[in-house]
């Protein structure tokens, strides 16, 4: 049987492939627990430094497989979204709370909750044939996968509401434009190993920190000042303490490059 998930690693870098090509890596069952549990494991190991999550084949993720889902509408329960709180919302808690560096590698289509999870990574790079498109209207259902509150931060709440409301594909260069994508290459071929370049670099830089950076914008951003300074305090006393700052400052003293090791 067929891995609906693969994982790679390499110097410090794990990569996440959504992996069910014949159907444009559309999310099932066996798909959404596999990358809900490989998420939640990663969140405590030292040995990953960065994630890359990336589409197997030609597309990035189709979004809610919608033919599994018809199973659920027929089968008549009280709550046929109910994959919503068992499986979509635990992924976009822990990957948008990873306290590592995640790089998106949307090559082709990232549709719905393929394209809520791309705007949860910290940085997504693409291709000429990136395209997203906010598709759940187009079958009658609101936003998930933490769209409502990614979405506004990356395009502002006029665009975010238009992208949910008409469902217009963006293309790559209007995905550039708009913030939506971080990178934009010039060939489809580039795109996973430009990401898991991004990747390495952030591997081995300050992963501590970058991982105090995220929690400090999730506060800030919708938090006041005061909960923004607070972070910020917490944030520095973590960093202060470790190994990496201690050693960086040095070498910036000496003159020397920092080596770092996340911790």
């Amino acid at each position: 049987m067929t891995e609906p998930l693969l994982v790679d690693r390499a110097d410090g870098v794990v990569t996440l492939t959504l992996n069910r090509p014949d159907a444009l890596n559309a999310l099932d069952t066996a798909l959404k627990e596999a990358l809900r549990d490989a998420l939640a494991a990663l969140e405590g190991d030292r040995t990953c430094r960065a994630v890359v999550l990336a589409g197997a084949g030609r597309g990035f993720c189709a979004g809610q497989d919608l033919r599994e889902h018809v199973g659920s509408l027929e089968a008549g329960g009280s709550d046929p979204l109910d994959t919503v709180r068992t499986h979509y919302n635990p992924i976009a808690a822990r990957l948008a709370d990873l306290p590592k560096p995640v790089v998106a590698a949307v090559r082709g289509t990232a549709a719905g909750a393929g394209a809520a999870l791309a705007f949860l990574a910290d940085f997504r790079v693409g291709g000429p044939r990136t395209k997203f498109v906010m598709s759940f209207a187009n079958v009658g259902l609101a936003g998930d996968t933490g769209a409502s509150w990614s979405l506004p931060r990356l395009v502002g709440h006029a665009k975010a509401v238009e992208l949910l409301m008409l469902a217009e594909p963006v293309d790559a260069a209007q995905a550039e434009r708009l913030g939506l994508l971080t990178r934009l290459v010039d060939d489809d071929e580039k795109v996973l190993p430009v990401a898991q370049e991004l990747a390495a670099r952030l591997a081995a830089g300050p992963t501590v920190a970058y991982g105090a950076i995220k929690r400090e914008l999730s506060i800030g951003d919708a938090g006041t000042l005061s909960d923004a300074l607070a972070a910020e305090a917490e944030a520095q006393t973590i960093c202060g303490r470790t190994a990496d700052h201690r050693n960086a400052t040095f070498a910036f003293v000496n003159k020397d490059k920092p080596v770092f090791e996340g911790r």
